[in-house]
């Protein structure tokens, strides 16, 4: 190494570096606020009745969907309803896929002790 050319080295002893010298490495933006569990369950929710709705659009003849025998309605006539149809299927079988996982990680984790 030449004389001339001297490495500038960063060091903590006798406090060679200025103040403006280590705030350099210091963090200089916001930190993100991060969306709760409620927000997240919120969205989602909204993002399911919305794919609900545009599922309706898909079908191409008319159905007829009964509740309980004194309330039916026809999918065609009634989109809203038939959305809330959708929507509450879609939910079942959600809360359906989350009841299996909950049930499989219990009995994977008794197997596991056994």
């Amino acid at each position: 190494m030449s004389t001339e050319e001297k490495k500038v080295v960063w060091s903590l002893q006798n406090d060679k570096r200025t103040e403006t010298e280590r705030n350099v490495f210091k963090p200089t933006g916001v930190k993100k606020k991060q969306l709760s569990k409620v927000q997240y369950l919120v969205i989602s929710i909204f993002v399911i009745l919305i794919s609900s709705f545009s599922l309706t659009f898909f079908t191409e003849k008319s159905s007829e969907i009964c509740f309980i025998p004194s309330f039916c309605f026809q999918s065609k006539e009634n989109i809203f309803l038939y959305t809330l149809y959708i929507f509450l299927n879609i939910i079942i079988i959600l809360l359906g896929i989350i009841v299996a996982y909950i049930i499989g990680k219990k009995l994977g984790e008794k197997i596991k002790k056994e």
